[in-house]
């Protein structure tokens, strides 16, 4: 039974263990037509998940943008929210420069790169003060940026992540986006398996259990085997 206080309880877990997933896996865009929405995404080659309408005038329309656990959705009478009014909607990337030529090379209309003049100026309207043309002075992870939109206007935020901070990342979960970011990580792994071979003085006949504990442990922020 539950209690008022939520002290104790049979409801929704128990007090103690494990907490219950809670999976971001949607995000709902306002739009003014489904169809042109659904062309804009479908030339970013985004990925169609579902496109169901119903005889109520209901219809939801989903895409997955490459490499994204998260989708997005619209359509007709799914949001009250005013069509363009979604702003700062996060895609991350290794690379800013080819995250912007490859949706360029789409159809998107995307700012020049830009680096932030103040904290938050990332999410300013593009030919604001605060955006500092050109990426991040010192490559620094999560600080350089560029922005499109959909027809609606509703923006789009890249953010350049190379470096995760401590802790961002679940440790039980390990996954890489493309062949490309798992063969810099296993390169990555190899040249400290290769400074931890020397330290031992020997050859490690067990470096697939330390790739996969060094990779796994870089990959959510923790401190990597030595």
């Amino acid at each position: 039974m539950s209690t008022v206080d939520g002290q104790s309880g049979d409801i929704g877990g128990t007090l103690g263990g494990d907490p219950v997933d809670l999976k971001l896996e949607v995000v709902v865009i306002p739009v003014t037509d489904a169809d042109r929405s659904k062309a804009f995404y479908a030339g970013l080659e985004w990925r169609l998940d579902a496109d169901f309408s119903f005889d109520n005038g209901f219809r939801v329309v989903q895409f997955t943008p490459p490499g994204s656990p998260c989708s997005v959705q619209f359509g007709t009478q799914i949001t009250a929210a005013p069509p363009g009014s979604a702003h700062g909607l996060y895609l991350i990337v290794s690379d800013i420069d080819a995250g912007r030529g490859e949706l360029m090379s789409r159809g998107a209309k995307v700012s020049e790169v830009f680096h932030s003049g103040a904290p938050g100026a990332q999410l300013d309207p593009d030919g604001t003060s605060g955006r500092v043309n050109g990426p991040d002075p010192d490559h620094k992870s999560y600080s350089s940026f560029a922005t499109f939109e959909d027809p609606d206007g509703n923006s789009w935020l890249l953010q350049e992540v190379t470096d995760r901070l401590p802790g961002r990342l679940d440790p039980g979960i390990t996954s890489f986006n493309s062949a490309g970011d798992l063969a810099g990580a296993l390169r990555r792994a190899a040249s400290a398996h290769g400074e931890h071979e020397k330290r031992i003085g020997r050859a490690d006949p067990d470096w697939p259990d330390w790739y996969a504990e060094y990779m796994v442990r870089e990959q959510s922020g923790q401190e990597v085997p030595e």
